[in-house]
């Protein structure tokens, strides 16, 4: 009878393994990708429906920041510049959460200074501080907030994965032991 059940154990532990190793594709999340409409760092128009059928990144970020953003938006350029050396294709796309002082030569200046490659990153404003906050929460599950002690922005420090049909599949540490071969790995997977 013990016999039996360890049998069974096992066997399930087997089909458990199986299945989580699956087609490989991230999938720790499953959120929805809310439509938004914005304008990017050259003052051009994008949407969601810009990025459909591409696999992309997002965080959110603001130029005043003195605490997390630097250092961020630091880890995306090297993304960035992981991704190309990998010929890997991926958009970025950083949201401004503080839209009332990032106008989109302001979101231009500041990812120069990082060496951004404008031709598939893409810094985004244009629209309301309420509406980037109702955005994100729906769509990250992560919160955006005004300091009310300052004028800084609290939001959450994170790369998000979004597959080709406007899904986030993943997240990352954006701040600290950045895991840009996984990151890697799991965007070669989705394009599979």
């Amino acid at each position: 009878m013990k016999r039996a059940v360890l049998y069974a154990l096992f066997g399930l532990m087997i089909v458990m393994a199986v299945t989580a190793c699956g087609n490989g594709k991230p999938n720790q999340l499953n959120y929805e990708v809310k439509p938004f409409e914005a304008v990017d760092q050259n003052g051009e128009p994008m949407s969601l429906s810009d990025l459909e059928g591409k696999v992309w990144f997002a965080d959110f970020v603001f130029t005043q920041c003195i605490t997390v953003c630097p250092t961020m938006t630091a880890h995306m350029s090297e993304l960035q510049k992981r991704l190309e050396a990998a010929g890997v294709e991926a958009e970025l796309v950083s949201f401004s959460v503080d839209p009332e002082r990032d106008d989109p030569e302001a979101l231009k200046n500041y990812l120069t200074k990082f060496d951004a490659d404008f031709s598939n990153w893409h810094a985004l404003t244009g629209y309301e501080f309420d509406e980037i906050k109702t955005f994100v929460l729906d769509s990250f599950k992560t919160v955006v907030a005004k300091d009310t002690s300052s004028d800084q922005v609290i939001h959450g420090t994170s790369f998000f994965l979004v597959d080709p049909s406007g899904t986030v599949v993943a997240k990352y540490d954006g701040m600290v032991d950045t895991p840009y071969d996984k990151i890697i790995k799991d965007v070669k997977a989705l394009q599979q």
